[in-house]
């Protein structure tokens, strides 16, 4: 089948133009004018923005955590993404104590399959360092997941030593896969958290004390360090602090292959909402926790000046009630994550481009294009091109609406941005040429989404895409 997307204006990391946009079955076929006679179904998308399918590659769908699950599974949370914009994430595989990395993918597959919406890849996340598991990274490279997650952070769960962290980072520089660095320094936290709750400080609010931004910019400098004594790139995950981005840009600046990611969260939420009254900070709960608002303007500038590469929303919701209550009165007990995959695509919108903070350019670069040349999925996903898959989002940038959990479509039971009014819907989302989102009614079938195996980090510019050619 043939579909049109008639008279938008295409809108990819490196160009905007008037044009048509042809679909032949789950690919595009051409970008031009004149099209339309070759096509079956046509979608009139006149003084709307035609912009790729956005790519999260941050999330984590029914993720175990502090004795309970991310509320939103596979199948709630890739519906929920596709209203936001969003065709294709990649979540964390996690791999148990004792367990191999291939155990921990095909748990996630398990989750995934039969359930996702929308297309998806996996990372998985390392939580024991052996020569078993160097030889499994290694092998998952070759088979489409090739990229790791380690922690700094959470002694006991997570967290992993620097000799182990080492070890993994050298091993990448021979089998082409990429550390993801969560970047605190969990034992001076574990100190300060039982230091705090051992004087009776166990309100929300606490949870951001105890995890400062200094110990955030200390461990980033530290994953650094390693990663050039190993001769390896690395990418910063959820960085959330100018202490943090110091540290990447000067690396950067050094010629370091230093790489990160911020989130929604962290450009919109401050220290101030950990400290709301009575319980209401818990709902605001993540690691690395919300930072002063002060923060905030040095986070837009980064991404600006491609200090940050891209925004994810590292999404793992846990409803306010029974899941975030279990932490009432100790603080280290409320499950960290917020929700966010359906929102970010309309929040950097607007306090991106509509506030005049960024081109409409670098935000399409920003949710859809770097997101998928650092992961090894361009130029299928991230861009709109000839060949590419046809999954794109026809973008209303006048209309205006309010942020609300009685409104939104992730499973849980708040939203952080509960009245926040913003500019921009996604009104029309295609995934391979599929219609998930018109309407405003969901089409999208539960269990079309497909796994994506991903191709080796191969440290390519994320700031200079391919050029868009109009073509007939």
């Amino acid at each position: 089948m043939k579909t049109l997307i008639k008279d938008g204006t295409v809108v990819t990391a490196n160009d905007t133009l008037r044009a048509d946009v042809l679909i032949e079955d789950e690919t595009v076929r051409a970008i031009g004018t004149g099209l339309g006679a070759q096509a079956e179904r046509v979608i009139d998308a006149s003084g709307r923005y035609v912009m790729p399918g956005a790519v999260d590659v941050h999330t984590h769908m029914e993720l175990p955590f502090g004795g309970t699950f991310a509320s939103d599974d596979f199948a709630t949370g890739t519906a929920a993404a596709a209203w936001g914009g969003t065709t294709t994430i990649v979540d964390f595989a996690v791999q148990t104590f004792g367990q191999s990395l291939h155990q921990g993918i095909e748990q996630w597959h398990k989750k995934a399959e039969g359930k996702a919406h929308i297309d998806y890849g996996f990372h998985v996340i390392v939580r024991e360092v052996n020569e078993g598991i160097l030889k499994e990274m290694d092998q998952l490279v070759q088979e489409g997941v090739p990229s790791f997650k380690l922690f700094m952070a959470y002694p006991g769960v997570f967290m992993l030593d620097d000799a182990s962290i080492f070890r993994a980072m050298s091993r990448t520089a021979s089998n082409g896969g990429l550390i993801m660095m969560h970047a605190e320094n969990g034992g001076a936290i574990d100190v300060l958290v039982q230091r705090y709750l051992a004087e009776g400080k166990g309100d929300p609010i606490n949870h951001g004390l105890t995890r400062p931004a200094s110990m955030e910019g200390e461990a980033t400098s530290r994953a650094i360090a390693l990663a050039r004594l190993a001769d390896v790139a690395v990418y910063i995950v959820h960085l959330s602090s100018k202490d943090a981005l110091d540290a990447v840009r000067a690396a950067r600046d050094d010629g370091a292959p230093a790489f990160a990611e911020t989130c929604p969260q962290y450009l919109y939420l401050s220290l101030d909402d950990l400290a709301r009254p009575g319980f209401e900070g818990a709902k605001y709960v993540c690691s690395p926790p919300l930072r002063p608002q002060s923060h905030q303007a040095d986070l837009w500038k980064g991404l600006l000046q491609d200090d940050l590469q891209l925004v994810a929303t590292d999404h793992c919701p846990f409803h306010f009630k029974e899941q975030k209550e279990m932490g009432r009165g100790d603080f280290s007990k409320i499950p960290n994550g917020l929700p966010g995959v359906e929102d970010r695509f309309s929040l950097i919108f607007h306090g991106g481009v509509h506030s005049g903070r960024i081109s409409l350019n670098r935000f399409v670069e920003l949710v859809a294009t770097a997101p998928a040349k650092m992961f090894g999925l361009y130029p299928r996903k991230g861009t709109i091109a000839p060949g590419s898959d046809a999954d794109i989002v026809i973008f209303n940038p006048t209309v205006e609406r309010t942020l609300s959990a009685r409104t939104h479509h992730m499973n849980v039971d708040y939203s952080c941005y509960e009245g926040m009014t913003v500019r921009g819907l996604p009104e029309v989302v295609i995934q391979r040429g599929n219609v998930l989102v018109e309407k405003g009614a969901f089409q999208g079938k539960k269990g079309a989404g497909q796994f994506l195996r991903r191709s080796p980090f191969h440290g390519a510019p994320l700031s200079e895409p391919a050029k868009v050619e109009a073509s007939v």
